[in-house]
């Protein structure tokens, strides 16, 4: 599938980047030239810390790391202390092979380089670079300790019966989470550095045998076009690599529970995880993926399917509940019994505006308390929503500005976008609310089914990575539907979705714990 920006080849961009990169000379082995060198690159960086020390044998020796991001007490007893040993200890071999051939130091995870550009990015990734007097190579140690939050629930997808861990802004504690949950070898973890300035860290992770070959290639495609002083988070990539930027709907899924992400990439999507984000990219995806929750996979299954048709029903609610009594109170009055159509015009009667524009006021204090209650702080977040939808709304009505059946019918309509489980469907459906309004406010229902058509046609042409948006509804693949409109029970769930993967063999077939007789044990 065609990419639809107009980037330098990767080639290209690399060739750029190396043209302003620093370039580090060959300085052979004098460990002077090369602090040198490396104090001009770090000038003006005062958390640099540069430290030379004399060891046992006599060789001079310098180590360069960035103050608080590493453990210091392992610096300290596992490289210092292990290279200022008694002399007598390293008659057996002399002092290269005590460093290069990992016999003497204690400290793990270390690689040997020669190239001082390298060594200057193992600083600035939280590293420590060891040099010695007398030998170009040079040792890298990744014994990073800077402070991160702990590991708390997802503010966002709470569950009652599920897991309670979600994802931090450290990168190598989320791909624990999963390395935890799936013990397997195919569980593939791929790293990218993005970003000219931030080095941002990029982890694609993927299971080898169930996801597409070409799914990942695609990804990496077009993450490879991306050129950019810097990496805000997993944002910045997923407005780049998503199929349509224009539309109002996502095109990749976002979330903040690692089990979430194993029981996606178990059936054959990518995770694509950023380092300072906490929360994974999810790809490709479809709307009705976007309307399942964790929580549908916790509970009981009749308890819920019924969970997730309230969950259908006030999505629809959320976007057609003000048009709908926009067009009918406009234009069809006869579409409402006589007794309430009599209890809605007496309420109406002093309003003095028609009923857009009582809408479009709600609709918009509304989301100005919304946005406020996210805002300001916690402790009085919630008393500012309770205040701005009691007060306001019952003054405003006293004041005869709006009728109380728009509040109510505005109330109702804010309760029902919060059910939406993703946060950026829902503001989907928030935005094409007021085009539909307005329609309605012109053409009535007629309006109401045109912007559906439009809605529903631009649905059908959208893709994620190839994907059908709308699938496995449109087009209808039958195999798929045990997870979209209800949630089969879990021994019926035998086969991975056809669109995600070729290898749809999930379970045995109808695997269930059958008992011999009713009310006997096996």
């Amino acid at each position: 599938m065609p990419f639809r920006r107009k980037t330098p080849l990767p080639k290209q961009r690399k060739a750029a980047n190396s043209s302003s990169s620093p370039q580090s000379q060959d300085y052979g082995t004098d460990l002077e030239s090369r602090l040198h060198w490396l104090e001009n690159e770090f000038e003006n960086c005062a958390d640099i810390i540069i430290r030379r020390f004399t060891i046992s044998t006599g060789n001079d020796c310098a180590i360069i790391y960035i103050r608080n991001m590493i453990n210091q007490l392992t610096v300290q007893n596992s490289i210092i202390r292990s290279l200022q040993r008694e002399a007598a200890e390293l008659e057996e071999y002399n002092i290269y092979e005590f460093l290069f051939d990992a016999r003497g130091l204690t400290a793990s995870q270390n690689d040997v380089i020669s190239d001082l550009k390298l060594g200057m990015d193992a600083v600035l990734r939280s590293g420590v670079l060891l040099l010695i007097d007398g030998d170009e190579r040079m040792l890298t140690f990744n014994i990073s300790d800077y402070p991160t939050r702990s590991i708390e629930e997802a503010p966002n997808e709470s569950v009652i019966r599920g897991p309670r861990e979600s994802f931090i802004e450290d990168l190598e504690k989320n791909l624990t989470f999963l390395r935890r949950r799936i013990k397997s070898n195919q569980l593939k973890i791929e790293f990218k550095t993005l970003g000219r300035l931030t080095n941002t860290s990029i982890a694609i992770a993927y299971i080898e045998g169930i996801c597409k070959p070409e799914l990942v290639k695609e990804i990496k495609r077009r993450m490879a076009h991306i050129d950019t002083d810097s990496i805000d988070g997993a944002t910045s990539i997923e407005e780049i690599i998503e199929d349509n930027p224009y539309s109002p709907f996502p095109q990749l899924q976002y979330t903040e529970r690692p089990d979430v992400v194993s029981g996606s990439i178990l059936e054959g999507r990518v995770a694509i995880l950023v380092d300072g984000t906490p929360m994974a990219l999810l790809a490709p995806v479809t709307l009705p993926m976007l309307l399942q929750s964790a929580e549908d996979y916790y509970q009981r299954y009749i308890a819920a399917n019924w969970i997730r048709w309230i969950r259908f029903i006030f999505v629809v609610v959320s976007l057609l509940l003000p048009s709908l009594y926009i067009a009918v109170t406009t234009f069809h009055p006869e579409m409402i019994p006589s007794k309430l159509l009599i209890t809605i015009a007496a309420a109406r009667e002093n309003v003095p505006f028609p009923a857009l524009m009582e809408a479009f006021m709600m609709e918009i204090a509304f989301e100005a308390l919304r946005e406020a209650s996210v805002r300001i702080p916690k402790s009085i977040g919630q008393a500012v929503s309770i205040i701005g939808a009691l007060i306001i709304g019952t003054a405003a009505v006293e004041a005869g500005i709006v009728s109380a059946a728009m509040v109510i019918i505005v109330s109702l309509t804010g309760i029902a976008s919060f059910i939406i489980p993703h946060f950026d469907l829902g503001l989907s459906f928030r935005l094409l609310r007021f085009p539909i309004m307005l329609l309605a406010s012109v053409l009535g229902m007629y309006g109401i089914a045109c912007g559906l058509i439009l809605v529903f046609v631009h649905l059908v042409h959208l893709k994620s990575f190839g994907v059908p948006y709308m699938s496995p509804v449109a087009p209808l693949i039958t195999k798929d539907l045990n997870d979209t409109l209800v949630r089969a029970p879990r021994w019926k769930m035998d086969k991975r979705p056809l669109q995600l993967t070729r290898n749809t063999t999930k379970q045995a077939n109808h695997a269930r714990a059958w008992t011999k007789q009713k009310g006997e044990l096996e």
